[in-house]
């Protein structure tokens, strides 16, 4: 199959002009497009989407809307503006000009990088898959499908830079990305996160909100990278990101806000009665938010990584908001505090910096979300009601790293076997929790109506009425 290139993929990367990467990505997109058949939002081929679409990274261009076919969206191939005299800013390449090729000694860590980022756009895809079918809304249904593409125009962004820098080895990569299936038994995604069930609509809101976060994170770092045509593709895709996390964040705001405003209308506290009134009660909300909160952070790794301290000094990923920070951004003299367990407490102690990277970009990502949970609260105080959410201890429910199978409460007391088994079920979703969320599921097709259990947006999108028919089907 020929590909247009000016049409079909919207490029700043002069496809037209390279043969051996047209020859490349004339094999990958028929085997994109059977995946996306296959493992893209169910029943949904011939949905008229009103879809945002990025034909350039200028203001214009990035963001045009209007009604698209998922299958027929112009998945696009964008770098950020080169900038000519951009130096590398952080580890023993420091003040050398940015890489435009791929260094031979950094070779392997490169695409081990790109290929881990790669893997979590077309697995959180997989992991949505289904949610279409119990959208609560045409709104929100739209903004799932937007999410949707928008992953799968990052992995392309991935697959560019594996099949133009990489030869043979990215072009294998590039297919082996499109391979592997969220929660395989044989052939799983990389990262632990995205093998997880994304069940109902609670668990979508709290992954975007959580784990595309954890994202942001990722892909801030990789924008400080030495390697300019990664910082270049990283920092475009950040700017779709931001619409990921608003999904999430919002989402459960309208959650909480329907919960909060039906219980005081009912003079209701009482979870099972809150159930009953077909809302999702806010204890389940926070065990929700404890099991997405806690197995996104596994996704930084392990508190001390001599890999996080490799890649830094080779300048290869960097810290989050690298150039505004005040240091030498070598590291090799300074010290970073991590926790560590000495009996039954948690204590502080000071490891090399270059070694704990991976720990201060999750204490950036700890700072960061516990912002947008405080604004869940005053949804919550507005309403009168007397409940707070909370983040969970860091050291709590993790499987990666120095805490990986400690028994840490919420509220970071180390416990033993007996009680943390005793306290379970109070503080992550239960099968029963999940099964009561699955019966609130349904999909509402008519423009302008909501689900009961989820409270309208404020405003539409792109200055569309709410009631605005966002998903058309044939």
């Amino acid at each position: 199959m020929s590909v247009n290139y000016s049409e079909k993929i919207p490029n700043n990367v002069n496809l037209s002009e390279d043969k051996t990467l047209q020859r490349a990505l004339e094999h990958w997109q028929p085997e994109f497009y059977e995946w996306w058949s296959a493992m893209g939002p169910e029943g949904s081929r011939n949905f008229d989407v009103y879809l945002r679409t990025a034909v350039s990274v200028d203001r214009d261009g990035w963001a045009q809307f209007g009604y698209v076919k998922m299958p027929d969206y112009r998945w696009g191939i964008f770098l950020n503006p080169a900038d000519a005299g951009r130096k590398i800013h952080f580890g023993e390449h420091k003040g050398q000009p940015a890489w435009q090729e791929v260094p031979g000694e950094h070779r392997a860590n490169l695409r081990r990088i790109i290929v881990a980022q790669g893997d979590t756009e077309p697995a959180s895809v997989e992991q949505q898959r289904h949610l279409g079918l119990t959208a609560p809304s045409l709104y929100d249904l739209r903004n799932l499908f937007q999410v949707n593409v928008e992953e799968g125009r990052h992995l392309w962004a991935a697959v560019y830079l594996l099949q133009r820098y990489f030869g043979r080895d990215g072009r294998e990569e590039a297919e082996a990305l499109l391979q592997r299936r969220s929660g395989d038994a044989d052939n799983p995604r990389i990262l632990g996160a995205f093998n997880e069930r994304t069940s109902d609509w609670l668990s979508f809101f709290m992954f975007t909100y959580f784990t595309d976060r954890d994202g942001k994170f990722q892909l801030c770092a990789l924008a400080e990278s030495g390697f300019d045509p990664l910082a270049r593709t990283t920092q475009f895709m950040l700017t779709e990101e931001a619409h990921h996390m608003f999904v999430g964040e919002s989402g459960v705001s309208r959650v909480i806000q329907r919960t909060s405003q039906l219980m005081k209308e009912h003079g209701v506290e009482d979870p099972a009665r809150v159930r009953a009134l077909g809302a999702i009660d806010l204890p389940t909300i926070q065990r929700y938010l404890n099991f997405h909160y806690s197995v996104t952070i596994d996704l930084f790794g392990s508190d001390q990584s001599s890999n996080a301290a490799s890649f830094y000094s080779s300048g290869l990923k960097g810290r989050y908001e690298e150039t505004k920070l005040g240091d030498d951004h070598v590291l090799k003299n300074d010290t970073y505090k991590v926790l560590e367990l000495a009996g039954d407490r948690l204590l502080e102690k000071e490891v090399p910096a270059l070694l704990s990277l991976n720990e201060r970009l999750r204490d950036d990502y700890i700072k960061d979300s516990i912002g947008g949970v405080e604004r869940w609260n005053k949804v919550i105080e507005k309403a009168g009601v007397a409940f707070r959410l909370r983040v969970p201890h860091k050291a709590f429910n993790r499987k990666i790293g120095t805490f990986a199978g400690v028994r840490v409460s919420p509220d970071g007391r180390v416990l033993p076997e007996a009680q943390w088994q005793a306290n379970v079920r109070e503080w992550l979703p239960s099968e029963q929790d999940r099964a009561f969320v699955a019966s609130l599921m349904g999909r509402v097709a008519e423009p302008g109506k909501f689900a009961g259990w989820i409270a309208p947006p404020a405003t539409g999108i792109n200055r569309q009425p709410v009631d605005f028919q966002y998903v058309r089907f044939n």
